[in-house]
């Protein structure tokens, strides 16, 4: 590796990595004590939001807007391919979609068409299926989306995850068998959006830096869903105030999941293999002459400087919050009623879940029979289970079923299908077995912490 001088970093540089990374962290991961309740701060300022906009339009009108808008553009794409999708970043991105995901848009249009005027079968539009998830769900989503596509940035945008990425370097290899650059990513993919970190890992694997070991690896075990949507299945189960005990229970059985799946089929079978076949030699991170603390705030400062100021920030929110709208919302509208419908109309779910019913009892879980209905069907869509456990009375078990939808990872309403897009080597059945064997591993440090905090 070239010699790389050491230079004083003046403290206005620092200062443009330090002030924003505080503020996300007060933001997103801070509780504090309001009318006698511990939230956070993007709680607080998404629920006024919500009142705001609710007060001047229904939110769900705004919500089919959306879906309107992200189905249409899907159309023209698919028709016409016109240069000014083409030659734009974010329109191409929503609308360059396969004719799979084409028409789970247009089922979610017409789901949310069918709940908001009560037509057709009553099933699809009842309190306890498309209602749910257009007013209940979505509306919430709706204002947690815009929030956190601004404030987001605050974590990922300027260096805190590269200066968190340094400390953690030492760990990767031993620990995770991964390399040393894949702290960052992996941290990105924690913090950030688990859709966000897919997308990383498969760039870096098709650029040589992460074998097909390495690459599925790091996407089916570190891209986790966001502190946002932790924060929405919280709000589905009432429990915001629980936010501190909740999120340290996941990244407790998170980090479990990570030591041992690796290890065992069908990560342990994948090839160290490089999609070109060609490996890129990285450097070591941290060069000879420089502290883990120099090193990671010179990465961070740099990061933060590469930032570009206000413009950039508003731009590329606009777009965080763009892309949640018009490619999330149609998928979670078509997914997360279909799966209530199901679990509504049918036993199938509950016939999934059996199996899991002695491991619950042997838990000494409540309601055991209620909860095991709810262990399979996050595989449709993270959110459905945490709306399942909200019908549930005691708090011990909605605790569970929420910290364990979230522990699993692998829905297709959203992570599942990203990577089944990309070139990463993961298939539909792996994601399943991977989803089984995450639920298996998670559930019981989740009962832990449970039997502990209540």
């Amino acid at each position: 590796m070239e010699n790389i001088k050491k230079e004083k970093i003046k403290t206005a540089r620092i200062l443009r990595f330090l002030i924003p990374s505080i503020l996300g962290v007060l933001l997103l991961m801070t509780p504090f004590k309001k009318d006698g309740e511990s939230t956070i701060m993007v709680s607080v300022i998404s629920k006024a939001l919500n009142n705001g906009i609710n007060s001047v339009v229904p939110i769900y009108i705004l919500v089919l807007i959306c879906i309107v808008i992200s189905c249409s553009l899907a159309i023209i794409y698919k028709i016409k391919k016109p240069d000014w999708i083409e030659n734009n970043e974010l329109l191409k991105e929503v609308s360059d979609v396969s004719n799979f995901w084409l028409f789970a848009r247009l089922v979610g249009l017409a789901i949310g068409f069918m709940t908001a005027f009560e037509v057709g079968p009553e099933i699809i539009y009842s309190p306890d299926t498309g209602g749910l998830i257009l007013y209940d769900l979505i509306c919430g989503l709706f204002t947690i989306f815009l929030v956190a596509g601004f404030i987001l940035p605050f974590l990922t945008e300027f260096g805190l995850l590269e200066y968190i990425g340094v400390f953690l370097t030492s760990i990767m290899r031993p620990v995770f068998n991964l390399p040393g650059r894949s702290a960052i990513d992996c941290v990105a993919s924690w913090i950030g959006d688990g859709t966000i970190g897919v997308t990383l890992t498969n760039k870096q694997y098709e650029e040589g830096y992460y074998s097909a070991r390495e690459a599925a690896v790091i996407a089916t075990t570190f891209s986790a869903v966001s502190i946002t949507f932790c924060l929405v299945v919280l709000e589905n189960v009432n429990m915001t105030n629980y936010f501190g005990k909740f999120y340290l229970a996941v990244a407790v059985a998170g980090i479990v999941a990570a030591l041992i799946l690796p290890r065992i089929y069908p990560l342990s079978s994948k090839k160290d293999e490089y999609y070109n076949g060609e490996k890129k030699a990285t450097p070591e991170l941290v060069p000879e002459g420089f502290t883990k603390h120099e090193w990671g705030l010179r990465l961070a400062v740099k990061k933060a400087e590469e930032n570009g100021g206000v413009r950039q920030y508003l731009v590329s929110g606009a777009k965080t919050v763009l892309s949640l709208w018009l490619g999330v919302i149609p998928i979670i509208m078509a997914a997360g009623t279909l799966a209530l419908v199901v679990s509504v109309a049918t036993p199938f779910f509950e016939i999934m879940g059996k199996p899991f019913l002695p491991l619950l009892r042997l838990l000494q879980v409540p309601e055991a029979e209620a909860a095991s209905a709810t262990m399979v069907v996050g595989f449709a869509d993270m959110v459905v289970p945490s709306i399942l456990a909200a019908e549930i009375a005691n708090p011990m078990t909605q605790f569970i079923i929420a910290a364990v939808s979230v522990t699993q990872l692998l829905y297709m309403s959203e992570t599942g299908a990203v990577i089944l897009g990309t070139n990463l080597p993961v298939s539909l059945f792996d994601l399943f077995i991977l989803f089984l064997e995450r639920t298996l591993i998670t559930l019981p440090i989740i009962v832990l912490f449970a039997h502990f905090i209540f």
